[in-house]
């Protein structure tokens, strides 16, 4: 049996795999999508304004020494979600 450098056949099937692969590259494009739950979060700007005054009350609160915490609140919130999770 008498063996002859590489197969021209494969090496057809090599250059042919190779064009397919660069025009795949070529027709992919970036894609973003975006959840109905995000785009749902972007409209409300208004909560996103509520929440950031109260945020810096308590920061004023807190920074002038008189915020007081309400224990038996928090004690209660912190039941309630403990309890919600089983």
């Amino acid at each position: 049996m008498k063996i002859q450098g590489p197969n021209p056949v494969l090496n057809a099937y090599k250059q042919q795999r190779q064009k397919q692969m660069s025009n795949r590259a070529e027709q992919q494009k970036d894609q973003l999508n975006i959840s109905t739950e995000a785009k749902q979060l972007q409209k409300n700007k208004h909560y996103d304004i509520e929440r950031s005054k109260y945020v810096d009350e308590i920061k004023k609160l807190v920074q002038s020494g008189e915020y007081k915490v309400d224990h038996d609140k928090t004690a209660q919130k912190m039941i309630d979600f403990w309890t919600k999770r089983t």
